[in-house]
């Protein structure tokens, strides 16, 4: 797996909700710079864990659907005196 990196925008706004989280609901302040660290922590440590849930997740919806094509394409068929 190569390492997860975000866009400029989209880690600016990683490190506005971490602020804010932090501030908000356990009454900590904390820098731009040392939320970066946190954001680069947690993508180091754990973002893995979301990555592959999200693979996972991926694989069962292509799954279902593959399984419904799959059934679309029985009720396509023509009757023959072949069975199938």
């Amino acid at each position: 797996m190569t390492d997860i990196e975000f866009s400029a925008g989209e880690r600016e706004a990683i490190v506005t909700e971490i602020k804010a989280y932090l501030r908000d609901d356990l009454d900590v302040e904390i820098g731009g710079v040392d939320a970066g660290f946190l954001l680069d922590f947690f993508a180091e440590k754990i973002g893995g864990y979301f990555y592959n849930r999200g693979l996972y997740d991926a694989q069962a919806l292509l799954s279902k659907r593959i399984e419904e094509i799959g059934e679309a394409i029985v009720d396509l068929e023509k009757p023959t005196s072949v069975l199938r």
